[in-house]
């Protein structure tokens, strides 16, 4: 999702210096963290470097190396602390071995420094910190996000197959969607990309919903700042977003639990519920897309079962969508070719670890 992350960063007046697949490098301070936190949809984290070395060969030298920095200046000694890390070296072949020493650096630094300690696990909900060792390379990282940005806080159901909502924001982005169209979304699930399009359509932060952040957990932690933004986002909501958001699905217990996510997000007075057949969907006039997350057979043994499914959303957008245009979002490119439509387009992106394309179809007007 890195080039839909970087299209953010730079909405927010960042220049990356450094795109990979998995994320975007720029510079900036703990500041620009929150900022960060509170505005990116696609990002699951926000990593802020504090040292990297260019020769560690072993765990010893690792917590040697980390011994050395004044973690007392950073972390409460009355606080909690977790590491996650991600690892390529030939000493460690388990990664919690690597993460146990980057804390006990870090709890030996502090108790010698200040004569307390600050509590340690797995939990994020405090100060965590993020080893990156490749080879012989080494970066150690704050995690200013702590649990996962892609946790908004308004998903309190989920479905058989639940979408990340930073998932769904990207799949948005890499559609000609925009603010002010329709959004129609059959066989809608617990209702994922029909509320992150309808927070874009807002101007609402992602996060407005979160209230802890890694940031908050950190020794000098502004809360002015932190505050201003969370005001200053709040003026620039729009109530009452135009075009229409439209959610269907057969199954009465998926469109309960979109409605409810709905309502702890408190839009559910904004989007159109309905439980019927996806061929009994709405069709508004004007601009709009037509936006499908069908099963794509993953947990099932027999996915070509599914054929006559796409078969059926292909004839529903060519008969009914007339003027959209229509998206099908899949991880089985077999199954696709049952649409019986010609894409326009084909955006690669990932479910977790499954590889999955949105397919774009050009609906025209019928004659």
């Amino acid at each position: 999702m890195a080039p839909f992350l970087q299209q953010e960063v730079e909405a927010l007046g960042y220049k990356p210096i450094r795109t990979r697949e998995t994320g975007i490098e720029i510079k900036g301070t703990l500041e620009d963290c929150i900022r960060l936190n509170f505005w990116l949809r696609t990002a699951h984290r926000v990593h802020y470097m504090l040292a990297e070395s260019a020769k560690i060969t072993n765990p010893e030298q690792l917590y040697r190396w980390l011994s050395t920095m004044p973690w007392e200046k950073l972390i409460p000694d009355d606080g909690y602390l977790s590491v996650t890390s991600r690892i390529d070296h030939p000493t460690v072949r388990n990664t919690q071995f690597a993460n146990v020493r980057v804390k006990d650096a870090v709890v030996d630094r502090i108790r010698s420094a200040t004569g307390r300690r600050p509590d340690s696990g797995s939990n994020l909900n405090g100060t965590v910190l993020f080893l990156y060792w490749d080879k012989e390379e080494a970066r150690i990282f704050l995690d200013t996000s702590g649990e996962s940005l892609s946790r908004r806080g308004y998903r309190t159901e989920a479905g058989y197959a639940p979408m990340q909502e930073s998932l769904a924001a990207a799949i948005l982005m890499a559609t000609r969607w925009a603010p002010g169209m329709h959004l129609i979304n059959p066989m809608c699930g617990s209702g994922t990309l029909l509320l992150e399009g309808l927070m874009m359509a807002m101007n609402r932060p992602p996060a407005s919903l979160r209230h802890d952040f890694g940031f908050m957990h950190l020794k000098g932690f502004n809360e002015d700042t932190y505050n201003a933004i969370r005001a200053e986002a709040r003026q620039g909501v729009i109530r009452e977003p135009k075009g229409r958001f439209i959610a269907t699905d057969q199954d009465p217990d998926m469109v309960h639990a979109a409605q409810k996510n709905a309502r702890t997000a408190g839009v559910d007075h904004l989007i159109e519920f309905q439980v019927c057949d996806f061929k009994k969907t709405p069709i508004p006039d004007g601009e709009g897309i037509l936006l499908f997350n069908p099963p794509y057979g993953e947990r099932m043994d027999n996915p070509d079962s599914l054929h006559p499914l796409y078969r059926s959303i292909g004839d529903f957008m060519k008969k009914k969508g007339g003027g959209k245009t229509g998206y099908i979002f899949t991880g089985n490119l077999d199954l696709a070719k049952s649409v019986g439509l010609r894409t326009s387009s084909r955006t690669r992106l990932f479910n977790s670890t499954i590889e999955c394309r949105l397919l774009e179809y050009e609906l025209f007007p019928p004659k």
